[in-house]
C-alpha cells in the first residue's frame, strides 16, 4: 500500500455504505475476501479505503463514493494525522480562493511536480494575496509558507479532492464541511462555542460597527468569525494546531487582515503592543496553573493580582489590557466568578472604575460545560478622565419562558438572543435601563459594593410575577379541567383476553421489511441548514412535543425530511418509544440518534408498526449495551407477518393509545403549571389564599 494511502475505520466504511457497524462486522466474518486491516488497533481496526471501496463495489453495495465523503475519508485518515490534513487543505483551498487558474494548472501536473510548485505558490498567496501583516508572532502565512514539498507529498490525493470538492461547494464552504466533520468526530478534544452565543457576543460588543477584533483564547475561530464587519482580527491559542486552524478558517473567510500566534496569552502574549476595538473570548474555566506565581508583577493586573483560583478574572484584565479606551471586551465566565469570596477585590475594583457593564446570565445549555448557566460579562476599557458608570446592567435570560426547562436541544436562542440585546440597547445608549421583573434591571453600583460584591443576576432582580396574574391562573385551572375530562373519555375500555394466550404469530423483522421493500430506513444527523426547516430532536420524540431544533450551519447537504406516516424511533439510552409523523410534524429535518421508518402504505400500517415498535419485550431483545448507555438496532426489532386488514385493526387500537398518552402529558404539564403559579402568585401576593 502507498504511504499516503487513505485508511478507514468500521464506522467510516459503515457511513460509506449507508448501513450500521454491525453491518460491517458480519461483513468481516462471513466473507474471506474483506480487505484485511493496514493499521489501528485490534478493537478498532483501519483498512485501506481504495481496497474498501473496490470489494464494496465488486459486492454491488456501492456505486460510486460521494466526493464529499471520499474527501472526509482521506482526510481523517491522514499519515500525519486530520489536524495535519487540515491544514494542509486549507493552504490548498488559499490558492483555490486567490489563484484557480493557477491551481487548475497545478492539478494537471505529476504529483512531485505539484507539491514543488504548489509551496512556493503558498508564500505568495499568503503575503500578497491576502495582504497580512507577517511582523511579529507566529502569523496564518507562517503556517502556510514554512510548508515544504516534502511535507506536502502525502496529502497530494487529499488535495486533489479538495480542490474538487471546492469546485463544487466553493473553498470557504469546504474548509468548514471538512473542519466540523473533525471537530464532530472528536467531541471530546475541543470545547467549542456554539454559533448562537458567539452572534450575541460579537453584537454586544461591536454590533454592526467596523473594527479590530481580538480572541486571546480563540480555539477553532468561531468568536472571530462571528464578527461580521471586522477591519481586523488577531487570535492566539496556546495549541498551534488551533491557532493555524483558525488562520486559514478567517482566510478563507476573506478578512481584510488575519494574525494568528501560538503561545499561552497570559504567559506569553503575542500582541503586547496592541489596542483594539473589542475582545472576545470563551477563556479556560477553573485553571490553577494559570501563572500565578510568575506573573505577580504583571502590569495587566489593574484591579488586583487574582487570586490562583480565579484564572477567569486574569483572562478579564488581559481583555481590558488589550483594549483601546472606550473599547468593549465580551466575555464568558463561569457563574461562580460572579460570587465568589476570593474574587471581590477584583470584582469591587471593575465597578468602582466603571469597567464592567453588565453581567448576562444565560440559560444552562446554552455553551458547554452545558450543565450550568454560564454568564457573558460586558467590559469597558474607562477613558482618561470620564467618570466612571454609575450604573450596573444585570440580565437572566435563564428566567425567560421555556429557557430553564428547555435544555441543550430546545433553547429558544432566538429568544435569549433578542432579550439580552433589547435590554443592552437602552443601557449602552443612556446608561441606565428600565426595570423588567426577573429579566433585567439596572443596578447603582453603590448597591452592589458590599462585603460580598456578588453580581449573580438572579440575587438582584425583582421576581417575575404570576404570568398574567390571577384571570391566568383561572384559564390554566379551566384548561386542566377540560383535559381531565378528555383523558378520562379516552381511558382504554377493558381489553378482551386472547383466545390462545401466549400463542405466537408468524414474526419478521424490520431489516427483513426493508431488504423487501415494504419500508425505506433512514438516519437523522446528516443534513446541514436550510432556512425555515425545523429539526426533530430526541427530546421532542421522548416528549411529544413540535419540532425544536435547527440544523448546523454548513454546506448545503440535503437533510433527511419526515412526511405523513413515517414511524421515528430513538436508538440511544433504551426505553420503548415510537412516533408516527403527523401533518404538524411533517417536513422536519431528522435529527441525530434518530431512525426513521417509512412504511409502504400497501404494505403496512404505520399505526401498527409504531405499536409494536413500543413493545418492552422487543425493544429488550434489539438493545445492546454501550459503556454508559444502551443502543436500540431497529433492523432487529419484530412485528407479526399480518395482511392489511387485521394490521389496520390493531393500529386503531394502537392509534387511542397514544391519544390517551397524549392526554395524560398535557394534563400533566398543565397540572405542574398550576401548582408553580399558584405557589408563586402566593408568594408574590398575586393570588390571596381564602
Amino acid at each position: 500500500m502507498p504511504d499516503n494511502a487513505a485508511e478507514v475505520t468500521a464506522a467510516g466504511i459503515a457511513r460509506l455504505a449507508g448501513v450500521g457497524r454491525a453491518a460491517v462486522s458480519n461483513w468481516r466474518r462471513r466473507h474471506a475476501d474483506f480487505p484485511k486491516p493496514v493499521g489501528g488497533t485490534e478493537t478498532s481496526p483501519a483498512f485501506a479505503l481504495g481496497e474498501v471501496e473496490q470489494w464494496l463495489r465488486d459486492q454491488g453495495k456501492l456505486a460510486e463514493v460521494p466526493l464529499r465523503e471520499r474527501v472526509w475519508q482521506q482526510l481523517s485518515g491522514h499519515p500525519a494525522g486530520a489536524v495535519a490534513g487540515l491544514v494542509h487543505a486549507g493552504c490548498a483551498l488559499l490558492v483555490v480562493r486567490e489563484r484557480p487558474e493557477q491551481w487548475f494548472q497545478l492539478t494537471a501536473l505529476p504529483d512531485q511536480q505539484m507539491t514543488e510548485l504548489l509551496a512556493h505558490l503558498l508564500t505568495e498567496v499568503a503575503v500578497h494575496g491576502l495582504s497580512v501583516n507577517t511582523s511579529g508572532a507566529m502569523t496564518t502565512p507562517d503556517a502556510v509558507n514554512t510548508l515544504s514539498a516534502a511535507d506536502l507529498a502525502p496529502s497530494v490525493p487529499l488535495l486533489r479532492g479538495v480542490g474538487e470538492l471546492a469546485a463544487e461547494l466553493g473553498a470557504r464552504q469546504t474548509f468548514e464541511f471538512l473542519l466540523g466533520r473533525h471537530l464532530d468526530a472528536n467531541p471530546r478534544q475541543y470545547t467549542l462555542t456554539p454559533p448562537g452565543p458567539a452572534e450575541l457576543m460579537a453584537a454586544l460588543a461591536l454590533g454592526s460597527a467596523a473594527g479590530s477584533v481580538l480572541d486571546p483564547a480563540c480555539g477553532t475561530g468561531t468568536l472571530l468569525r462571528a464578527v461580521e464587519h471586522a477591519d481586523a482580527v488577531y487570535g492566539q491559542d496556546a495549541d498551534p494546531d488551533l491557532a493555524a486552524l483558525t488562520g486559514l478558517r478567517l482566510a478563507l473567510h476573506g478578512r481584510a487582515e488575519v494574525r494568528t500566534a501560538a503561545a499561552d496569552s497570559l504567559r506569553a502574549d503575542a500582541f503586547s503592543g496592541l489596542a483594539v476595538d473589542a475582545v472576545l473570548c470563551h477563556p479556560p474555566f477553573n485553571e490553577r496553573n494559570w501563572g500565578h506565581d510568575e506573573l505577580a508583577y504583571d502590569p495587566r493586573w489593574e484591579y488586583g493580582l487574582p487570586a490562583r483560583t480565579e484564572s477567569e478574572l486574569a483572562w478579564v484584565q488581559h481583555a481590558l489590557a488589550r483594549l483601546r479606551e472606550g473599547g468593549t471586551a465580551v466575555l464568558l465566565m463561569p457563574p461562580a466568578a460572579a460570587s465568589r469570596r476570593s474574587g471581590r477585590r477584583i470584582r469591587a475594583g471593575l465597578l468602582r472604575r466603571g469597567a464592567l457593564r453588565a453581567v448576562i446570565a444565560l440559560p444552562a445549555g446554552a455553551a458547554p460545560p452545558y450543565g450550568i448557566p454560564l454568564h457573558l460579562w460586558v467590559l469597558r476599557r474607562p477613558g482618561a478622565g470620564s467618570p466612571p458608570a454609575p450604573e450596573l446592567l444585570l440580565v437572566d435570560a435563564a428566567g425567560l419562558p421555556g429557557a430553564a426547562e428547555a435544555g441543550r436541544d430546545k433553547l429558544p436562542w432566538q429568544a435569549v438572543q433578542s432579550a439580552v440585546l433589547d435590554a443592552w440597547a437602552p443601557f449602552e445608549r443612556d446608561g441606565t435601563a428600565g426595570e423588567q421583573p426577573g429579566l433585567s434591571r439596572s443596578v447603582p453600583v453603590l448597591e452592589l459594593l458590599d462585603d460580598d460584591v456578588d453580581l449573580a443576576p438572579a440575587r438582584h432582580l425583582p421576581p417575575p410575577a404570576a404570568a398574567g396574574g390571577a384571570d391566568a391562573l383561572d384559564a390554566v385551572r379551566e384548561e386542566l379541567g377540560a383535559t381531565l375530562r378528555r383523558t378520562a373519555e379516552l381511558t382504554p375500555p377493558p381489553a378482551p383476553a386472547a383466545p390462545h394466550p401466549g400463542a405466537r404469530l408468524p414474526l419478521t423483522t424490520v431489516g427483513e421489511l426493508a431488504r423487501a421493500g415494504a419500508l425505506v430506513l433512514r438516519s437523522g444527523g446528516a443534513g446541514t441548514s436550510v432556512s425555515g426547516v425545523p429539526v426533530l430532536t430526541e427530546y421532542d420524540v421522548l416528549n411529544g412535543t413540535a419540532p425544536s431544533g435547527t440544523l448546523p450551519d454548513g454546506p448545503a447537504e440535503e437533510p433527511v425530511l419526515t412526511a405523513p406516516g413515517d414511524v421515528v424511533v430513538p436508538v440511544l439510552g433504551g426505553g420503548a418509544v415510537a412516533r408516527v409523523v403527523d401533518e404538524a410534524t411533517a417536513g422536519a429535518a431528522l435529527g441525530r440518534g434518530l431512525q426513521l421508518l417509512r412504511p409502504e402504505p400497501a404494505a403496512l400500517d404505520p399505526w401498527f408498526l409504531v405499536g409494536f415498535l413500543r413493545s418492552t419485550a422487543n425493544n429488550r431483545q434489539a438493545s445492546s449495551y454501550m459503556t454508559t448507555a444502551s443502543r436500540l438496532d431497529v433492523r432487529r426489532l419484530q412485528l407479526p407477518r399480518l395482511p392489511l386488514a387485521e394490521q389496520r385493526g390493531y393500529g386503531e387500537r394502537f392509534r387511542a393509545l397514544a391519544a390517551f398518552e397524549d392526554a395524560l402529558r398535557l394534563a400533566g404539564r398543565l397540572g405542574e403549571q398550576l401548582v408553580q403559579g399558584l405557589h408563586d402568585g402566593l408568594t408574590d401576593g398575586v393570588v390571596r389564599p381564602e
